[in-house]
This record gives C-alpha cells, structure tokens and sequence, in this order.
C-alpha cells in the first residue's frame, strides 16, 4: 500500500513536470496535429503526413518566438504570447480535469480544479513567452549607470 501510494505521488508529480515543461509548446502540436490530419485526410499518406505535422509544428514554434522576441510592441506581444498560453490553458485544463476524476471528486470540484489548472498552465506557458524578451545592451550592467566601461568586471568608481 505505501508503495503503491508512493508511486502514485511519483507518477503525478511527473506528469506535473510534464505538463509545465512543455506548456509552451501546445500551440506547435496542436498547428502540426491539424496540419498533420488535414495532409492525411488529403492523400498524403502516413510518413507524407507525418513530415508535414513535424514541419508545422516546428514553423510554428519557431516563428512564434521569433516574432516575440523581435516585436517591440506591447499589443502584438501580448497577443503572441495569448495565443501560445490559450492552447496550454485548454490542455490544463484538460489534464486536471481528467485526473481529478480519478480520485472520485465531486463534479463541482472537478471543474474548480480544472479552472485552476488552467489558469496555471496558461500562466506558466505566458511566463516562459517572457523569458524570451530580449535584453538591452547595458541594462542590469553597473557600468552603464555612468556611462563608461567596467574594467575586470567591476564597475568604475569615480
């Protein structure tokens, strides 16, 4: 029984893990999912099918974060980064839910926890968009505070 129970808290918190890691990359599966059931649907067959799913998934990441990080408008980066932590959101959403259902919880409960499992996810997949800001040359530098450049990796002290 406590093996058992140990395992089940592993396997959750493994899951966790997962679900965190790859909340941001929800919007690139789910472009390569469409992308690769549209080819398939269309006669390309599996590997054809295949090989666009990988492709879009891939340009869509890429592209994504390209644009985030080279866009200096608040709109459109805010807009980027909705549209990558939506779909994380819903998969959150998803995954709580679902696995709430295990332990028998009540259906009311089921929901809050899905929400809150949304708005977690989402939160996470928005966070790590931010992480790709890019940094202005200087900021956080104390040799910028008085303009000149620090020698040793020390500020200049005047």
């Amino acid at each position: 029984m406590i093996i058992a129970t140990a395992l089940s808290i592993a396997g959750l918190g493994f899951f966790c893990w997962l679900l965190f890691t790859f909340a941001i990359y929800a919007l690139p599966f789910f472009a390569g999912l469409t992308a690769g059931l549209f080819a398939y649907n269309s006669g390309a067959g599996p590997l054809g099918a295949l090989f666009v799913a990988l492709s879009a998934g891939v340009i869509t990441l890429v592209v994504g974060q390209f644009l985030f990080a080279v866009v200096r408008s608040p709109l459109l980066r805010t807009l980027i980064a909705a549209a990558f932590a939506a779909p994380a959101a819903v998969a959150g959403y998803d995954i709580v839910h679902g696995l709430s259902g295990i332990g028998g919880t009540a259906e009311t409960w089921r929901q809050v926890f899905g929400l809150v499992g949304a708005v977690v996810i989402g939160g996470v997949a928005w966070v790590r968009m931010g992480a790709l800001q890019p940094v202005s040359p200087g900021q956080g530098d104390a040799s910028a505070l008085n303009g000149r450049p620090a020698l040793n990796g020390a500020a200049n002290e005047s």
